[in-house]
């Protein structure tokens, strides 16, 4: 593929898969650069989680190439199983072992010697601030104190690659907010994530690039700010405190649309700095007063449905 960088933490080249004739993936391109945070995102069906399981080596596909952490995920499997972390929408923790010996048990799976695990244990224990509650059982812990044990077990083998599905659905804002903190410390020391999420708004917090993947194709990709920027709709609202400066107003802006009843004008603009200086100095001019402005710009959610023509998605398909 033209453009992968020689710092690639995925590399992916036209890749393909079908399940009988039904074709999932349809010759996608990815480049995700080490040390990033990279989120696909697309409507139920569109291949996302297919894309994860090929990317993680859990099935094949039938063309194309594919190098995570710069192996080859058909000649070297078993380098990038060793090499990436997976944590998925539902936990792996073992309910009726304690947070110390969940990590411990990911030690021994990951060949640690007993030292060297009882030592990496305590770092993530702390690390995660689960320390207080390493003796418990992981039954007793709360959704947020989960997900951090259940990426605090990804972590035992040192991963440069983390896939992450869904990691912050059920928790609540604080829990979000912490488990957001965790993703940026980690991408800070140099490790990829590869994030699906059913919430745009954690994409926009977190991602350097977004992908949106529909009916098998990458439809668009960028940054937020580069995707959200591509899209019409943007506008500034004024509200007036009568008819009034409303008439007034609008025969200053004539290309503004105006809400009688809410006695507001929608004036098309990106809502940057120096065009809201000019749109408030033709109304000081003209000797208008706004009682109230409010800046609408297009989210990601804005993006997703022009270009899927449906909302975001809440679940993702089997496929």
């Amino acid at each position: 593929m033209t453009g992968v960088s020689a710092g690639s933490g995925i590399a992916v080249t036209g890749l393909r898969k079908s399940f009988g004739d039904l074709v999932v993936l349809d010759g996608i391109d990815l480049d995700v650069p080490a040390g990033t945070t990279f989120s696909l995102l697309g409507p139920n069906g569109a291949g996302k989680t297919t894309a994860v399981r090929i990317l993680s080596t859990l099935i094949g596909f039938d063309s194309g190439q594919v190098r995570v952490a710069g192996h080859d995920v058909v000649t070297e499997p078993d380098a990038v199983r060793a090499s990436i972390g997976v944590t998925g929408q539902f936990s792996a923790v073992d309910d009726l072992l304690t947070g110390a010996e969940n990590l411990a048990l990911m030690a021994d799976l990951n060949h640690l010697d007993r030292a060297t695990g009882r030592r990496r244990a305590g770092e993530l224990l702390e690390r995660f601030e689960l320390t207080a509650a390493a003796g418990k059982p992981a039954s007793a812990y709360s959704g947020g104190m989960r997900r951090r044990l259940d990426l605090a077990m990804t972590l035992v083998g040192d991963p440069r690659v983390i896939f992450l599905d869904e990691p912050t659905t059920g928790l609540d804002p604080r829990s979000r907010r912490t488990m957001w903190q965790i993703i940026r410390d980690l991408v800070a020391g140099g490790v990829t994530i590869f994030l699906t999420t059913q919430y745009l708004d954690e994409a926009d917090e977190l991602a350097d690039r977004i992908a949106v993947l529909d009916h098998g194709r990458v439809v668009a990709s960028g940054t937020a700010a580069e995707l959200k920027s591509g899209l019409p709709g943007g506008h500034v609202r004024l509200r007036f405190a009568d008819l009034a400066g409303l008439d007034a107003a609008a025969r200053t802006l004539p290309g503004a649309s105006r809400d009688d009843e809410a006695l507001t004008l929608q004036v098309p603009g990106d809502g940057r700095v120096p065009a809201l200086r000019a749109l408030l100095g033709r109304l000081e001019q003209a000797g208008i007063e706004v009682d109230e402005l409010s800046v609408h710009t297009p989210d990601l959610d804005d993006v997703f449905f022009a270009l899927t023509g449906r909302p975001a998605a809440t679940d993702e398909a089997v496929r």
